[in-house]
């Protein structure tokens, strides 16, 4: 007797999404991207005051640190810490989204819990402190679930909120873009003086690489993106796997696959970051998200716009061989 799930997964293999990129980027691109909004549940979140509340600002040796808190739905609020280097003016901004960690204190290199060291030394997760490194101005966001706003102790916790999410129309991947889109309008607002809004960047690796992607797909203010261990095409990932319940979204698979989200990023600067050796994002999935993708920027003359970076290791971040080319092409 077949088991349900060995069933279903065969099932997705056979699935071709219809709202492919088709080679007419101009006249695909706003309907994708309308679509995609739908599909994320996007209609269903409204503007509400940021109500920015800054709880303290602290001087570094290489950067002033500014802890704050707004509101991106009302009565929801999102912590973040803005990392401001020294020295520079109106530096660049990079926006870091942790994936399923303990939160963004990983961005921040600063451990709280026995797993932390090891996600922080081992995998270059340490997005903020490379970013002031490199000359950026770095945003640490908590996302949905995660850290802070976790309802169980920092421990990432995603199902029920996201199932819940299902039940009324919306998703878990809408709320965390939807959050940065919030984000920026605050930057634009209160610190528009401080930061350079005209390169702003976003990157994560696992969760926080796959909000990145969906992020650049659809936010025009973006400058360049950077998801990393998260681009694989959905039948070889999040529908062949156990993966958290906040990576899907209703139907998705029927429209688009996700080198559909990157056509969408045109004409970002895109660096799409993957291990070698990633079991749950598998290279050769990823490798044909990249060349679907990428046909998008080849069609329009900006094939150098978008590039491919694959570790030599598995699920982490590959911080030696990615900054270079986001200094590259961001001309730094």
């Amino acid at each position: 007797m077949r088991n349900t799930y060995d069933f279903t997964k065969e099932l997705i293999q056979s699935v071709k999404p219809d709202f492919a990129y088709n080679g007419n980027l101009a006249d695909w691109q706003p309907k994708a991207k309308e679509k995609l909004r739908s599909l994320l549940g996007m209609n269903k979140f409204t503007l509400c005051d940021l109500d920015l509340q800054i709880e303290f600002t602290k001087e570094h040796p290489d950067f002033t640190e500014i802890r704050f808190t707004f509101q991106s739905e009302t009565g929801y609020r999102v912590p973040c810490h803005l990392l401001l280097p020294v020295g520079i003016e109106n530096p660049p901004v990079m926006v870091c989204m942790q994936g399923h960690s303990m939160g963004m204190h990983v961005s921040l290199a600063r451990p709280k819990f026995p797993c932390d060291k090891e996600d922080i030394e081992t995998g270059d997760r340490d997005y903020c402190i490379r970013a002031v490194k490199e000359g950026f101005a770095a945003v640490a966001l908590e996302m949905r679930n995660f850290g802070e706003v976790s309802h169980n102790n920092y421990e990432p916790q995603c199902y029920e909120s996201a199932v819940t999410n299902m039940l009324m129309g919306r998703t878990t991947l809408g709320e965390r873009v939807w959050d940065f889109s919030r984000l920026i309008d605050l930057l634009e607002n209160n610190f528009a003086n401080r930061l350079d809004l005209d390169n702003i960047c976003c990157m994560g690796n696992s969760g926080g690489g796959t909000v990145t992607a969906y992020i650049a797909a659809l936010e025009d203010r973006v400058k360049l993106a950077m998801p990393s261990c998260a681009m694989c095409t959905y039948k070889d990932s999040i529908g062949a796997m156990y993966h958290c319940a906040c990576n899907y979204v209703p139907n998705i698979a029927t429209v688009f696959d996700m080198g559909d989200l990157l056509a969408m990023a045109y004409p970002k600067y895109y660096i799409q970051v993957n291990g070698i050796t990633d079991d749950i994002f598998p290279i050769e999935g990823a490798k044909k998200v990249f060349i679907d993708g990428k046909k998008a920027y080849e069609d329009n003359g900006a094939a150098e716009k978008c590039a491919h970076v694959i570790g030599h290791e598995g699920h982490r971040f590959y911080a030696d061989a990615a900054w270079p080319i986001v200094h590259k092409m961001l001309g730094k």
